[in-house]
């Protein structure tokens, strides 16, 4: 399950379970609200902290095929003035958790690793991690452009398409990339408040205490 997926599933789930809970049986609802709470604060089910924990726990990617992965997703998403890289914002992490998590991606990204490397060894006598910056832009120029790429360069293409995805959502779904978006979620802020004028007309006001807490009034 990717980010997006997993917020939206939690999103969905806290605005279920108020109407779940009231359909069920008394010990279906203990059932229910039998949850662990993990770092964070967050509530989750045994099965998924025990799902979860036995993911983390395991690896995919050799060392030198997740540094093969940092050096790809940095091209696709380079730091620049405004965020840092792909593998500043944990890329490589997110996509060997993707690996693990969905092990349809397996064959296609320790394959098109293999393939890289190959395609490496055969241009510049070295692999992709070992290759100079120039070279490895050379050999993904080949490969992030479908409609330019040679016809033996397209298992590469896929794999690169590939490549390509995961790092956009692991990057635009981290705290770096959601900054690099501006997007700010949902925030706490001071309601304006019933205007003071209003509040009059019915012999009511606020207490200083909500008014230095919780209300602003715009002033023009």
């Amino acid at each position: 399950m990717d980010r997006r997926k997993y917020l939206k599933t939690l999103a969905l789930g806290t605005l279920a379970t108020p109407v779940l809970l009231q359909s069920c049986t008394p010990e279906e609802k203990e059932a229910a609200v039998d949850v662990v709470k993990t770092e964070g604060g967050y509530e989750r089910q045994p099965n998924e902290v025990a799902h979860y924990q036995k993911l983390m726990a395991e690896t995919f990617f050799d060392p030198h095929e997740l540094k093969t992965v940092g050096i790809l997703a940095d091209i696709i998403i380079p730091k620049d003035d405004n965020s840092g890289s792909a593998t500043e914002a944990g890329v490589p992490a997110f996509i060997e958790f993707m690996a693990k998590e969905k092990p349809e991606l397996q064959l296609r990204l320790r394959g098109g690793l293999k393939w890289l490397d190959l395609q490496s060894m055969k241009r510049f006598g070295v692999d992709v991690a070992s290759a100079s910056a120039s070279q490895q832009t050379e050999l993904v120029d080949a490969i992030a452009f479908p409609e330019r790429a040679q016809p033996d360069m397209q298992y590469g293409v896929a794999f690169f398409n590939l490549m390509r995805d995961l790092t956009a959502t692991g990057f635009f779904t981290s705290e770096i990339g959601l900054k690099d978006l501006g997007y700010e979620g949902n925030k706490p802020n001071q309601w304006d408040g019933v205007p003071p004028e209003v509040l009059a007309q019915y012999g009511l006001q606020y207490d200083q205490r909500t008014l230095a807490i919780s209300v602003k009034f715009e002033t023009s």
